[in-house]
């Protein structure tokens, strides 16, 4: 019987690197990775647009636990152990160079996602650490003898401790492996996705980025800031995944049916656009050849239209209607969301293990002594920026630095 220290079940980003990790902390410990493909950090590898975008420059622990809809105040806690900044000395440490971007992110010098993944498999290979795949993981025990038995199609393992990082799934059976801890699991449901709005005319204005634009649902109290990307089948970019990610579980109580409303001039209030707009009129431009805000020429033109503007009026021939409607159009315009798209390859999903579970300080459950969990199968989920990833590196190095302590 072939016994491990240390079990890792699932090759992606958390995993390897918890499996890294441990190395580091154990040196002399057994360790092995059961992977169900044939492909490793698979995730890692298309991520970014296949540059693999890694963390994000933002590095405090308050102030980057900002970006995760779902574990905020667990992570707040984890980011004091191992944050962005760690990260980035860890990969330059190993010959990994990062180039960090204006939007904050990072990303290997060699903007090939390619650079991260030989650089974890190097290490893994270096260490020792048994890379198994075409391992699917069908379940997972205790033993008697205090051992975890994981059984897969081709064989049983047996390991004195156990790190699950199988990543996110799209339904609660996709948890049945951990049916035998009893551990509460908060149902999953997409975030990270690209609004679809089939019967917007605003599609045809398909690639027009409004640097910033605030975008709500309609009767809900918070919103989301950043760029917004129009597209062929409605609106994408940092303000509407930040919106997605924020509010996943309303969309899907909604059915992805939903009224959105954007602030094109980003967050100012109406009365700073109605001054801004007072001075407008003082003008004697045509209204369509004069944008405000920084908005391209073409939206401008739209929203214009949309105002019942007429495309001869001068600035100065608005009368208090028009205003009043350009006003309601520029902060408050009112879109119908009729679904959702995945965006890009990015697969994130809110929901997992119940962070009410797990001992923050070690990753290891709360219920089973032993069994230890890192990434995206807990419930934790960031916005676009290097966030998830982070997540995935902290956990993951937090599980791997106690999964033997005391063992």
């Amino acid at each position: 019987m072939k016994e491990w220290d240390v079990l890792v079940i699932g090759a992606g980003a958390a995993g390897c690197f918890s499996a890294i990790k441990a190395s580091e902390n154990f040196k002399q410990a057994r360790i092995a990775i059961l992977e169900r493909s044939s492909k490793p950090l698979a995730k890692v590898k298309i991520s970014g647009g296949g540059r693999c975008n890694v963390t994000n420059v933002i590095s405090e622990p308050g102030e980057l636990s900002t970006h995760y809809p779902r574990g905020e105040r667990f992570l707040k806690k984890a980011f004091y152990q191992f944050t962005s900044s760690d990260m980035k000395a860890w990969l330059e440490s190993k010959d990994v160079p990062l180039k960090l971007y204006p939007d904050g992110c990072y990303f290997p010098v060699s903007n090939d996602s390619q650079t991260i993944i030989d650089c974890f498999l190097n290490e893994l290979k270096k260490k020792e650490v048994q890379l198994l795949l075409n391992q699917r993981v069908e379940l997972i025990k205790k033993t008697d003898s205090g051992l975890f038995e994981v059984q897969t199609p081709d064989g049983t393992y047996y390991s004195k401790t156990v790190i699950v990082t199988t990543g996110g799934q799209p339904k609660v059976s996709g948890f049945e492996l951990l049916k035998e801890f009893n551990l509460k699991i908060v149902p999953p449901v997409p975030s990270l996705f690209t609004f679809n709005m089939p019967n917007e005319p605003i599609k045809e204005l398909m690639g027009i980025v409004q640097e910033s634009a605030l975008v709500k649902i309609i009767g809900e109290k918070w919103a989301s800031n950043g760029p917004l990307l129009i597209t062929h089948w409605g609106m994408s970019g940092p303000a509407v995944l930040k919106s997605s990610a924020f509010g996943a579980r309303i969309f899907e109580s909604k059915g992805y049916q939903s009224q959105i409303a954007v602030n094109w001039t980003g967050e100012e209030n109406q009365e700073s656009v109605r001054g801004v707009i007072n001075e407008f009129i003082k003008s004697n431009k045509l209204v369509v050849n004069t944008p405000l805000y920084t908005i391209k020429s073409r939206l401008w033109v739209y929203l214009v239209d949309k105002a019942g503007i007429p495309n001869q009026f001068k600035c100065s021939e608005l009368t208090l209607k028009h205003r009043n409607k350009l006003l309601e159009i520029l902060v408050n315009d009112v879109y119908s969301m009729e679904g959702k798209t995945t965006f890009k390859e990015e697969f994130v999903t809110a929901g997992g293990v119940d962070l009410n579970e797990i001992n923050v300080q070690t990753m290891e459950s709360k219920k089973v002594p032993g069994l230890f969990f890192a990434g995206e199968i807990l419930d934790i989920d960031g916005v676009t920026g290097g966030f998830n990833f982070q997540a995935a590196w902290t956990t993951a190095a937090i599980a791997g630095k106690n999964v033997l302590e005391n063992r």
